[in-house]
């Protein structure tokens, strides 16, 4: 069993139909001790009767001590608690203690997981204002009373600018965010033993994963960019009313069609961190763990997604209002002109807010995928069972 025992080689549970080792009754045996042989002065058949309650009533103790007296003291008609080393039982977990466990880690290692956050969210987004500032050209001017062909240029280079100008963005977060996971999930990994971590220690282990965990994730965002192309392409192509409407339905056919994939390969990214998989192993380790309960996997992923956008929408706005009102002249613009030329207040006061939101979200995407991940394998591999001798609780042997 090596340091993260578990990890590396997955647990197995019990093989159906296997009962060894457990006793089997045997045959009466009588004084002389052969077996089968039954006394021949056995009762009568229909003759027994209970106790009797004669002098008995509501209240009175049975005739011996402990007779008809349930079981008393802890530990009875229930089962045992689950040892808990770390952040979590070590046992199947529920919605909440997965939720929990994210935030325990949170709390548990706040100096590690906070400075690890709060790190790479300043040098994204210093990175990303300085290319809103500087690289990203001038959104175009649109004419309001334009028609016809006009109208339809003016939407098209709008649309084009959009996307060129969301284009950085989305790659300076893709990167924090594959920082972020790489390292958390490995300071997750340590507090569900119960184990320090130190940034130094949690960087040494998640530099090696850093490549293979953006190989996968530019292999899960290609094939993203392909399902959507699939299904909206031919649209395009044909054009008019009937090519709008082939469009729309196959954007609604090629998202369900990703969320389905996406939920499939959630657990991806903690089986390339945890077990050492190459980018394909890890994508059909994370489809066997998945399969059986990819709407339960869904529910939590999008109960974290509902919190991550409260959060942001608590800490967000009260930043955008601020911002605005250190910058009205970016907003009389965006009112009068149609177009945004805020400038630098409006920028770095934005830039902290999406600071402090990043700082947060974060610890918890990544807390919730790793526990979830630690969870599929305690209920199909019987991972809790390694884990409980890593962290070296009594009554578990050290054999792996």
């Amino acid at each position: 069993m090596n340091d993260t025992p578990g990890w590396a080689s997955p647990g197995s549970a019990p093989s159906d139909g296997q009962e060894a080792g457990v006793p089997r009754p045997s045959e009466p045996v009588d004084g002389s001790g052969s077996a089968g042989i039954w006394s021949s002065t056995q009762p009568p058949a229909g003759q027994w009767s209970p106790p009797s309650n004669s002098g008995t009533g509501p209240g009175t103790p049975p005739p011996h001590p402990g007779w008809g007296v349930p079981p008393q003291g802890p530990g009875w008609g229930r089962p045992p608690a689950a040892a808990k080393p770390g952040v979590i039982p070590l046992r199947p977990l529920g919605v909440g203690e997965i939720l929990d466990g994210a935030v325990s880690t949170m709390r548990a290692h706040w100096r590690t997981v906070l400075g690890i956050a709060l790190a790479v969210s300043v040098i994204a987004q210093l990175a990303d204002l300085l290319v809103q500032r500087y690289l990203l050209p001038e959104p175009p001017s649109i004419d309001r009373n334009a028609t016809g062909s006009e109208a339809l240029r003016q939407a098209t280079d709008s649309l084009r600018s959009s996307l060129l100008n969301t284009a950085p963005s989305l790659l300076i977060s893709m990167l924090a965010t594959i920082f972020t996971t790489a390292v958390l999930t490995v300071v997750i990994s340590r507090s569900v033993l119960g184990r320090p971590v130190t940034l130094s220690d949690a960087w040494a282990e998640a530099r090696p994963r850093l490549f293979p965990l953006l190989g996968l994730t530019l292999l899960l965002t290609l094939m993203a960019a392909a399902i959507m192309t699939a299904g909206i392409l031919p649209g395009f192509l044909i054009g008019d009313t009937a090519g709008v409407g082939l469009a729309f339905i196959g954007l609604l056919a090629a998202g369900g069609v990703l969320l389905w994939l996406l939920v499939r390969f959630c657990l991806a990214s903690p089986a390339l961190m945890l077990e050492r998989q190459s980018i394909t192993a890890s994508m059909r380790r994370s489809a066997k763990l998945v399969r059986g309960a990819w709407w339960r996997t869904f529910g939590i992923l999008a109960l974290t997604s509902l919190l991550t956008v409260i959060v942001t929408l608590v800490i967000g706005i009260p930043f955008g209002l601020i911002a605005m009102a250190v910058d009205d002249g970016g907003l009389s613009s965006l009112l009068t002109e149609g177009a945004t030329s805020f400038g630098w207040p409006f920028l770095i006061v934005s830039a902290i807010g999406d600071v402090v939101v990043a700082t947060i979200i974060y610890p918890l995407s990544a807390g919730v995928t790793a526990l979830l991940y630690v969870d599929q394998r305690i209920r199909r591999e019987a991972l809790d069972l390694d884990l409980a001798r890593a962290a070296g609780l009594p009554g578990y042997d050290n054999r792996s």
